[in-house]
C-alpha cells in the first residue's frame, strides 16, 4: 500500500492553494442568482475565497430536485466572477466535463462517484483541482486508491474530503470519521477537508466538530449555507442560514 504514488508526492501546489483558513461554503444546490449572490456577499465580507453549489444533484429519489444543470453552472460562474471567488461544484457525468470545467475552478467527485474509475481517469487528465469525497461505505485503502487513479493520469491537484460514513448510528446523518483525517495527514502530504454538513446532517454540533476536525489535522472545512434554509429545495435541515454561518465563523475565530 505504501508503494502508491500518493504516499510519495508532496502536493506542493495544491497545499499552497489551501494555505490559511480554508472554508468551502455555499448552498447544497444552486437555485437562483439572488440566492447565490447573498451567500457570495457573506463569503466575501469575511475574506473567504471558496463558494460551493451544486448544479447537478445526485438524489436518491428520481422525483427530488436534480439541480438547474447548465443554468446553475452559469449562475455559479457569474457569482464567482463578480465577487472574485473560487467556485466548487460536483461532476456526475463525463459528458458534462467541458461545461463544468469552463465554469468552475474545483470539480467535486461526490461520495457516490468515488468508485467511478472512468470519471476519475478523465479528471486525472485535467490541470484543474479535484475534490474527492470519500464514499460513505469506503475504507481508507479504497479512498487512497481512488485518489491514485487521478494522480496516475497526471493530475496532482487533489483534495480529499471526509464526509462521514454509514454506520448503525442514527443521531447524525452519517458518522464523521476523524481518524481518517489523522491517518491521511500522518501518511501523506495531500490536503484534507471535512464536510460537516453531510456528515452531521444537523447544525447544533457543527462548532465542536469543526474544532475537532482542525485538531485532527484537517486543512479546511466544508459547510452548507443558504439565505433561507427552510425554503431550500434540498437538505433543509443541515444548511446554515447566513446568520448561523457567521456565528460559526465567530466561534471558530475566523
Amino acid at each position: 500500500m505504501k508503494t502508491l504514488n500518493i504516499y510519495k508526492r508532496q502536493f506542493k501546489e495544491i497545499n499552497k492553494q489551501m494555505d490559511g483558513n480554508v472554508i468551502l461554503a455555499g448552498p447544497c444546490a444552486v437555485e437562483s442568482y439572488e440566492q447565490m449572490s447573498k451567500v457570495a456577499q457573506c463569503i466575501s465580507r469575511h475574506s473567504l475565497k471558496y463558494i460551493r453549489g451544486g448544479a447537478y444533484k445526485p438524489r436518491t429519489s428520481p422525483y427530488s430536485f436534480q439541480g438547474l444543470g447548465k443554468e446553475g453552472l452559469h449562475i455559479l460562474k457569474a457569482v464567482c466572477d463578480e465577487y472574485n471567488l473560487i467556485g466548487v461544484t460536483e461532476i456526475l457525468d463525463i459528458r458534462d466535463l467541458d461545461d463544468i470545467q469552463s465554469c468552475v475552478d474545483i470539480l467535486q467527485v461526490g461520495a457516490r462517484n468515488m468508485y467511478n474509475y472512468p470519471l476519475l481517469k478523465e479528471l486525472g487528465k485535467l490541470k484543474k483541482t479535484v475534490l474527492l469525497k470519500r464514499g460513505f461505505m469506503s475504507t481508507y485503502k479504497e479512498l487512497m486508491l481512488a485518489a491514485e487513479y487521478i494522480l496516475n493520469n497526471g493530475n496532482d491537484n487533489i483534495i480529499i474530503c471526509e464526509r462521514g460514513i454509514r454506520t448503525f448510528e442514527t443521531s447524525t446523518r452519517n458518522t464523521l470519521d476523524l481518524s481518517i483525517v489523522a491517518l491521511i495527514k500522518e501518511d501523506t502530504e495531500i490536503p484534507v477537508i471535512v464536510d460537516l454538513s453531510h456528515s452531521l446532517g444537523r447544525k447544533d454540533i457543527i462548532v465542536p466538530m469543526a474544532k475537532a476536525s482542525v485538531a485532527a489535522g484537517a486543512n479546511g472545512l466544508m459547510v452548507e449555507v443558504h439565505p433561507n434554509p427552510d425554503k431550500a429545495l434540498s437538505d433543509q435541515k443541515q444548511q446554515l442560514s447566513i446568520n448561523e454561518f457567521e456565528n460559526v465563523l465567530k466561534n471558530l475565530k475566523l
